[in-house]
């Protein structure tokens, strides 16, 4: 499949560790995540409105939560949580597709919508990803996500496709 990417290169995203302060008041601390983290996230996805799953991700179930954990917890994916008092409330990865393009999908609680924390994971992973040296950065968002298109389009992303139900974007790093 051949995506179409923007012409030109986003500029630079901040890189964890990284700490902002978000619409709430709360600190919120982004760090890259791995396998040690992996007992958090369960906790996190098991505590994940159903509501907010989208193209069967996350899974529900806490063994598929582990199964599908195995595969993006792996060194070739880019891995970045949110943490807020020591939990985890947000996750953002990058996985690599068969054509050396990596595709951003993005989880945060409901409790901590709408306060800047998913802009704040995009951002923080495109940096991460920019120093892992990926170039090519695409999604698939729901079109009536007019929320995640807003947080998707503010950092760089543009329309790729947008002939089904579901909208795709890309950046070039």
């Amino acid at each position: 499949m051949t995506r179409d990417f923007p012409d030109e290169a986003a500029g630079e995203f901040p890189r964890p560790p990284r700490t902002f302060t978000d619409a709430e008041g709360r600190d919120v601390e982004l760090v890259a995540a791995s396998e040690a983290d992996r007992e958090a996230l369960v906790s996190m996805y098991l505590d994940f409105d159903p509501a907010d799953r989208a193209q069967g991700i996350p899974p529900v179930r806490e063994e598929a939560i582990e199964r599908w954990l195995d595969t993006i917890l792996d060194d070739n994916c880019v891995n970045l949580l949110a943490r807020h008092d020591g939990a985890v409330v947000g996750h953002a990865t990058l996985v690599p597709d068969q054509h050396d393009e990596h595709e951003l999908a993005i989880f945060v609680l409901q409790s901590h919508q709408g306060a800047g924390i998913g802009t704040a994971l995009v951002e923080t992973l495109l940096g991460q990803g920019q120093a892992a040296g990926i170039g090519r950065v695409w999604l698939t968002v729901e079109r009536w996500n007019d929320a995640a298109m807003a947080v998707y389009r503010s950092v760089g992303f543009e329309t790729s496709n947008a002939e089904s139900f579901e909208v795709e974007m890309a950046i070039q790093l």
